[in-house]
């Protein structure tokens, strides 16, 4: 029987949770997730534990942040003054809104705090500094 290795092309069941069991993501309804096995497609540490798996295993990995979406990087949160906000947004703790760099590029941030004078966001990945668990299921090799 075959076992992916890299640069083969699989599909795979997952379902992602937190440490405290919270679920944050899953295939389950959908078609599984397709890949290239270590092409870098993948976070680090699930990548890792599809390499040798065979078609119909089943692996429950656990994957430490810097083998996922890496630590919380304090440079990536960022004061940002009230006027320099669309008149019309009324910031919330939570609120997913896009920043535009320089050029171009919008990225995703979250706004962590809000102040009267400024909003502090967070352009981390929302994963960052998470360790992770992940169900797989490898369902095919290509």
């Amino acid at each position: 029987m075959s076992t992916a290795k890299a640069g083969d092309k699989v599909k795979v069941h997952y379902t992602g949770k937190l440490t405290d069991g919270t679920q944050f993501d899953s295939s389950a309804g959908r078609e599984p997730l397709e890949f290239e096995v270590g092409a870098g497609m993948m976070i680090k540490g699930f990548d890792a534990a599809v390499n040798g798996m065979a078609v119909g295993d089943k692996v429950t990995t656990e994957i430490p942040a810097a083998e996922a979406y890496g630590a919380e990087n304090p440079e990536l949160i960022i004061d940002v003054p009230r006027t320099n906000l669309p008149p019309d947004l009324n910031p919330e703790v939570g609120q997913q809104l896009g920043m535009s760099q320089p050029n171009g590029q919008q990225v995703p941030v979250r706004i962590r705090e809000v102040h009267e004078d400024k909003v502090v966001i967070d352009a981390n990945h929302d994963l960052a500094g998470k360790d992770l668990i992940f169900d797989i299921e490898l369902v095919e090799i290509a």
